[in-house]
């Protein structure tokens, strides 16, 4: 197949050529006329598994034939037909050994790092030994490195290195890069005795990591081999690609220049780039494009040559007339564009795709298309993580973390896959039957006597009680300590399997929907490999163990097996490297996007990684650019960025700032086809705004203000109601009369009404339990009271601290006042419910006073506990009249059997700033209140008078329970409020 030579055999293809394509092409032209079994003879070593999958996809495309044989290059580690060589351990059994040590790391320093993060670290760590073992770095280098001049951190990060590279020298279980490395050092001994007679190629790589460029190494000097480098700059001078590798020899960067990969390699093999002849003869799509990226990507210290060789360029309205830069306002604006010039290519019969690292915004895209009903065909596929049965088993892990909430419970309940057998009508039923009647009902947490006392409730439900004790049975299980990792693997699964057959599986083995199609598949899969893998697990907690099991969820994809729209792609930058399309779309192109920031190394710092001998974080870039430089060459290329992030201004790509750079200052040719470029973008942006853009605007809606036409209004009030109907009437309306209520959260929340609710419970306990004189221990008494009720009602460790701790302060002035009250009057009456006919009025009024004591001459005072501050007078005068009408209940009869001489009232604050503020009782005022009681529950039962809705409040972002059913936010609040008749006569 080739011709022998004394030079290692080096190919490159022209940048911007379908890499696959041309291999394939190459092939044929040197396979001409001879027979089909020729072409299986040849042996392909592919940069990645996706460029196998493309190959074997155009093989397919032209018929039945023989195929040659085609691997990965990572592969080879998983070769198995190698003499006394043993298989590496799997990536997710090293990860959990690596998790092992870290655990015990932290174990020892805390404040390492937080123990959700041991995944992270493992990941690392295992990336970080399998690059020691790719560079040929060993571990004694790494603990012969000088730390007296970096911080504490790297040393200890140093000693910890020391401990986890005893894995690499494990020659019984090598790591997957360790066994490639031992694969590669294996064929080339064998090739050095024995050379294969067949074709060999290396094809497609750029010798990032070092058993790869030692494999290419080899296979190049082969009398039948050769290597075949991608996208190789045919424009760029060879005084630049000396100096590429001079800057890496003089210290200087050098790898983040898109050919300083293949400069190497060509430099380590003798070769210059002359050397490497094409593979085809086919030309690039735009020759002149080349040359002008080439000119615009050239290193930093020779950026000078731009004014040189700037104005030289020639062509430059045919070179960019198929380009367009598009620099949207924002993402979602973004994201709006692209899929309309998408829509474009499917109409147009183009093969199009959307080249971006970003997975944020190639959904947004995907959104987007869906309003045409366009399904991308998104090589990534999904997060499993994201998935259903992801999702599911992750709730499932959160159950053997922490002890169950309401809310979490009624997730995991509802979750489409919980109970997906038959009967999962049913169970719905129940769960929202007790999600209502139980969990809304201020129970606390979940506990099974709570759930059996329910379900013996139900009647008329014969399958309740073996429902709660199916629920019983799975949820309700200790949590305490640490269990080894295969125990917690199988609990897991056995628990994910009981909560997806249900509580009367047909069969008992049955898994119900949880391993269907390709998600649940995918799912299968991870819960065999932590099964295979669970004995390198040792012993974890619950919550590492569920932290664990997400981060691993979040690194699995799945794929789907139907095939959305042929024509309308979206590829990572690795996919892009081995394909091509009619459009090629480069989006999110910003920096901290593409490309990507160095990912901070918990390990070695630039500095140490440089005197290590291992891989600078510029390699990434160096990559991300050679995509760049594949991608622009395209036949038609969108540059697409966003202006502005969710949070700031973005800036733009480098290679975007300068190619934009290079044409704003070359000639007045270039700066027009810039400002041509810029203006078929604009010209999509518009599009996509008119597009986003509503197509009608409608005025505000009217204020509502709903006026029943029925003959009873306003029949029955608490005296905390009277407030409501004077700043929210609305809210009057929708509980009094529509008879709706607000849902009572799942879960506690700690927000100033259950503060106020606690304390009032406590100051209950305190009078119910210290009737009369205080004793010397009543700040114990006290204290121990709030504790038992922060306890009971409390489930948030650090709110029931901070809670407490307030009320430690509040106590000493609480106690100080308590006393004197005792010395006026003895506590009678506490938290104590009574009703009052007002009379004249038609009208019951409800209240609850906070206390009551009882003066030795029969007088009583009233008080009004505030857990925040104290109304003002101001507020007592327009709004604030509960104490008042408090005390008109007892001077009216309602609280004992004859009316009650009210000898004083007052406010007792225990907010921030403690105090007492006396209301003066005297009989204009009290006069003055049921007067004003009087004139409002008369002017609301008026027919052509409408409940306003937020009529009056406190402050304007205050929110209230019936906020959405009157809609606030679609209509102005200064605007006046719009009588609405509601109902007939009949109440109908």
């Amino acid at each position: 197949m080739f011709e022998a030579t004394q030079k290692a055999r080096v190919f490159a293809t022209p940048i911007g050529v379908d890499f696959c394509s041309a291999l394939i092409d190459g092939l044929d032209a040197r396979l001409a006329g001879q027979g089909p079994e020729v072409l299986a003879r040849i042996e392909i070593h592919v940069a990645n598994l996706r460029m196998q999958r493309r190959l074997h996809t155009l093989y397919a495309q032209r018929g039945p034939g023989l195929l040659p044989r085609i691997r990965p290059v990572l592969a080879l580690s998983e070769t198995a037909d190698m003499e006394g060589m043993p298989p590496a351990m799997s990536p997710l059994a090293l990860r959990l050994e690596l998790a092992q040590l870290i655990s015990k790391l932290l174990d020892r320093n805390p404040s390492l790092a937080p123990r959700s993060a041991i995944y992270a670290l493992a990941d690392s760590l295992a990336d970080f030994l399998g690059e020691m073992v790719e560079e040929g770095v060993a571990p004694a280098d790494i603990a012969a490195l000088n730390m007296g001049e970096h911080s504490a951190h790297w040393a200890r990060a140093q000693a910890f290195l020391g401990i986890a590279s005893d894995l690499i020298a494990a020659s019984d279980r090598p790591t997957p890069e360790g066994r490639q490395a031992m694969v590669v050092d294996r064929l080339i001994a064998e090739w050095r005795l024995n050379p294969p007679a067949h074709p060999v190629l290396v094809a497609g790589s750029t010798g990032s990591r070092r058993a790869t460029f030692r494999l290419m190494e080899a296979v190049a000097q082969l009398p039948q081999g050769a290597v075949i480098l991608p996208g190789i700059d045919r424009d760029m001078p060879s005084a630049i690609w000396r100096d590429l590798l001079d800057n890496r020899r003089s210290g200087l960067a050098g790898e983040d220049h898109p050919q300083f990969r293949l400069a190497k390699l060509l430099d380590h093999l003798g070769l210059a780039p002359d050397d490497a002849a094409n593979w085809i003869d086919t030309a690039p799509t735009n020759p002149a494009r080349n040359r002008l990226v080439s000119l615009a990507l050239r290193p930093a210290p020779v950026t000078d040559q731009w004014r040189v060789e700037g104005p030289q360029l020639s062509d430059i309205s045919g070179a960019l007339a198929d380009v367009t830069l598009l620099e949207a306002p924002s993402p979602q604006m973004e994201a709006a564009a692209i899929a309309l010039r998408l829509r474009q290519a499917v109409e147009d019969g183009q093969r199009a795709a959307l080249v971006t690292p970003d997975r944020r915004l190639s959904r947004m895209v995907s959104a987007q298309l869906d309003r045409w009903r366009i399904v991308p065909d998104e090589s990534g596929g999904q997060v499993l993580a994201q998935t259903a049965p992801g999702r599911f088993l992750r709730q499932v892990a959160e159950l053997v973390a922490h002890p169950m909430t309401n809310e979490s419970l009624v997730a995991l309940l509802k979750h489409p896959l919980c109970h997906s057998g038959p009967d999962r009508a049913v169970h719905l039923l129940r769960t929202r039957d007790l999600e209502l009647q139980v969990l809304r009902r201020g129970l606390a947490k979940p506990n099974a006597p709570a759930f059996r006392a329910w379900a013996a409730k139900r009647s008329d439900d014969a399958g309740a009680k073996l429902w709660v004790e199916w629920l019983c049975k799975i949820l309700m299980y200790d949590l305490a300590g640490t269990a080894s990792f295969s125990k917690l693997v199988q609990n897991h699964a056995d628990l994910s399997k009981g909560l997806a057959a249900g509580s009367n599986p047909v069969d008992p083995k049955s898994t119900a929907e949880l391993y269907e199609k390709e998600p649940g598949a995918e799912a299968a899969r991870l819960m065999e490999d932590l099964r295979k893998d669970a004995a390198s697990g040792g012993a974890m907690s619950a919550r590492d163990y569920a932290d664990f099991f997400a981060a691993l969820a979040a690194d699995r994809e799945v794929r789907f097996a139907v095939r959305p729209h042929a024509d309308v792609l979206i590829w990572g930058t690795q996919e892009a490297r081995v394909q091509g399309a009619d459009l090629t779309i480069l989006a999110g192109l910003n920096e901290g996007i593409w490309p990507k920031p160095a990912e901070a190394d918990p390990w070695l710092n630039r500095p140490l990684r440089s005197e290590a001998g291992l891989r600078l974080p510029d390699r990434v870039v160096g990559l991300s650019a050679h995509d760049f430089q594949q991608g622009i060459a395209g036949r038609e290329v969108w540059l697409s960025r966003a202006k502005r992030d969710d949070e700031t201004d973005t800036v733009p790509a480098r290679w975007v700032n300068r190619l934009v750079n290079l044409l704003g200052g070359a000639s007045d040719e270039t700066q027009k086809a810039l400002a041509d470029m810029s203006a078929r973008g604009h010209l999509w942006v518009a599009r996509a705004q008119a597009l986003v853009a509503p197509h009608t605007t409608h005025p505000p809606a009217p204020r509502p203000a709903p006026s029943p036409q029925t003959g009873a209004r306003l029949s029955y009030l608490s005296v905390t109601d009277v407030e409501r109907l004077i700043r929210d009437p609305y809210a009057i309306y929708a509980r009094h009369i529509l008879k709706l209520r607000a849902l009572n959260p799942l879960n506690t929340v700690p927000d100033a009404r259950l503060r106020g609710t606690i304390i009032h419970r406590i100051l209950q306990e305190f009078l119910k339990q210290i009737p009369n004189d205080l004793p010397e221990n009543a700040a114990q008494q006290f204290s121990d009271i709030c504790d038992d009720i922060l306890i009971t009602e409390l489930s948030q460790n650090a709110v029931r601290a901070l809670w407490r701790q307030r009320l430690g302060k509040v106590a000493p002035w609480y106690l100080a006042r308590e006393a004197e009250l005792r010395d006026l009057a003895e506590p009678w009456l506490v938290e104590d419910f009574h009703k009052w006919d007002v009379p004249g009025l038609s009208l019951t009024l409800g209240g609850t006073a906070d206390r009551i004591d009882r003066l030795p001459d029969g007088r009583v005072a009233i008080y009004d506990y505030k857990t925040g501050r104290v109304p003002t007078e101001q507020e007592v005068t327009a709004f604030n009249k509960q104490l008042w009408l408090e005390a008109l209940m007892a001077r009216g009869g309602a609280i004992a059997d004859h009316p009650l001489d009210v000898a004083r009232m007052a406010y007792i604050g225990l907010g921030t700033n403690p105090e007492i503020r006396d209301e003066h009782p005297d009989e204009a005022r009290f006069a003055q209140v049921l007067n004003g009681l009087g004139k409002l529950i008369a002017h609301y039962r008026r027919q052509d008078v409408g409940f306003t809705s937020r009529r009056s409040p406190s402050k304007t972002f205050d929110t209230g329970d019936y906020d959405h059913l009157a809609r606030y936010g679609e209509w102005d609040a200064t605007t006046d409020a719009t009588i609405l008749p509601v109902g007939g006569a009949d109440g109908e």
